[in-house]
């Protein structure tokens, strides 16, 4: 299948990262759309170790963890709201939404068909990001805010929702990432950028899915994920290519 039509017809999986129970990236709720995710860029055991780098998560009865609970019973306010659409369209790591998301605020269409080696820049990360936070995931088993709680979310209750843990937050990991990345390629945009891959981590409370902790930290693995790939000669020359790409359409 040729790149263009793979990026545009599927959803991708961050299949290092998930346990057999947990759904890949989706770009719909069809389960028959899941598929895993191109390779990343970094060589296996060269990435950031993100039990390293994070500090535990709150517990449940700290100040930290009472206000992560807050936040998540003040996001079942959004319910039908323009928010919570938001935050079901963020959900998609298929790169659809994102290049639609970004493409507004940089003022330009970006993606498969317009900037094909940033749209294949974009997807790899999906694939280097598992391994910052797999082990994370692993050693603490965080429960997610709804496990317990059948206030609603904007995701099918599926069964990673009580398997896999809360912290940390791949899709602010995600998210926050692409964001540093497009900031670089659009310095002047560079305020808007980062506003939307804040807001993906945000949606991920808004969901009810993550707790606040979660995407902070997720966000911090971000940025040590842009900061490893700088030093990856292969990101470096697609960076390139794709600052180029990103400038001809800018025009």
């Amino acid at each position: 299948m040729k790149l263009k039509a793979a990026l545009v017809l599927v959803a991708l999986g961050l299949a290092a990262c998930a346990t057999p129970t947990q759904p890949t990236w989706r770009m719909t709720g069809d389960s028959s759309t899941w598929t895993t995710a191109p390779a990343g860029y970094l060589a296996a055991g060269t990435a950031p170790e993100g039990l390293i780098i994070l500090p535990a998560p709150p517990a449940p009865n700290t100040p930290a963890g009472r206000a992560d609970r807050a936040a998540y019973l003040e996001g079942r306010k959004l319910v039908d709201t323009p928010r919570w659409d938001q935050a079901i369209a963020d959900a998609d790591l298929s790169g659809v939404q994102a290049w639609k998301g970004f493409s507004e605020v940089i003022g330009a269409p970006i993606g498969p068909q317009t900037t094909p080696t940033l749209a294949k820049l974009m997807l790899r990360i999906v694939g280097d990001a598992g391994p910052l936070y797999e082990h994370a995931k692993a050693q603490y088993q965080r429960p997610r805010p709804p496990v317990g709680d059948e206030r609603p979310i904007c995701t099918p209750r599926e069964s990673w929702i009580e398997k896999n843990g809360s912290y940390p937050s791949g899709h602010s990991l995600i998210g926050w990432s692409w964001a540093l990345v497009l900031a670089e390629l659009a310095p002047d945009r560079q305020s808007e950028i980062l506003r939307r891959g804040r807001e993906i981590g945000d949606s991920r409370v808004v969901c009810g899915v993550h707790f606040p902790t979660d995407v902070e930290a997720g966000r911090l693995l971000g940025a040590a994920l842009v900061a490893r790939l700088h030093s990856d000669p292969q990101f470096k020359a697609d960076l390139e290519a794709a600052r180029g790409e990103l400038a001809a359409v800018r025009r």
